[in-house]
């Protein structure tokens, strides 16, 4: 166990699916796992482990933000013998070609943070995600119907809309192809890369920074279900 989790052991799956929302951790363990079981709930951060097709799969939510997921995936990674996780969460498209529902592999990250600087580098890492997880994705999002997206996000330490900085400072980065925007991909790669471990962004785009489009309150859960169901196979693929 550690201060953020009282799991035991053995209590997660090799392969952990990484909502921010704790609700969304809830409705996955309650809609498609069968078997599932709380292993923990510290700081209401939700975590089960199920049975998906027969194959043990976990869920664990990571909050919001860079340091909160920082902590998550490393003690993930480091204490819990965790081999690959897959983060599926929501982004704001940057890019006109990526519609309201379609999905986000992210290839590669950037940020305006500074979570690399613990690593004691002398230049700018640019984290990367596992390859064959990312190629795994495209192939069960073509058979499934659904469209996807692969490239590179931005992950901000700034909610875009509540940027002081102004509303149009994410054309800067939509302008050297970003393809959407959040707060957690960039701290989930770097801590894949320290462990030598996998990872994988998979994003659903909900609101769009071009067009001002986006999901009503009404499919902020069920808009959600295609990428939900692409990594629970890419689970059981693993």
């Amino acid at each position: 166990m550690t201060p953020h989790n009282r799991a035991q052991k053995g209590d997660f799956a090799p392969v952990v699916l990484a909502p921010g929302d704790p609700m969304r951790a809830k409705m996955i363990a309650t809609r498609y796992l069968s078997e599932a079981r709380l292993v923990t709930d510290v700081r209401n951060i939700l975590g089960y482990t199920g049975l998906f097709q027969g194959k043990p799969v976990s869920v664990l939510s990571t909050g919001m933000g860079a340091p909160s997921m920082g902590i998550y995936s490393y003690e993930l990674y480091s204490f819990y013998n965790v081999e690959a996780i897959i983060r599926i969460g929501t982004c704001g498209g940057l890019q006109e070609s990526v519609a309201v529902g379609d999905l986000v592999a992210a290839l590669s990250a950037s940020t305006d943070g500074a979570y690399a600087r613990q690593y004691g580098l002398d230049g700018t890492f640019s984290p990367c995600a596992t390859y064959s997880l990312v190629a795994l994705a495209d192939t069960l999002a073509s058979k499934l119907g659904f469209p996807l997206h692969t490239g590179m996000v931005y992950s901000s330490e700034y909610f875009s809309t509540y940027n002081a900085a102004g509303s149009d400072s994410w054309k800067a980065w939509a302008r050297m192809g970003a393809l959407a925007q959040d707060m957690e991909t960039y701290a989930l790669y770097c801590n894949a890369a320290y462990c030598h471990k996998s990872a994988l962004s998979l994003l659903t785009m909900t609101d769009s920074l071009v067009t001002n489009e986006g999901f009503g309150p009404e499919q902020r859960m069920s808009g959600l279900y295609p990428m939900v169901e692409v990594a629970l196979r890419m689970a059981y693929e693993l």
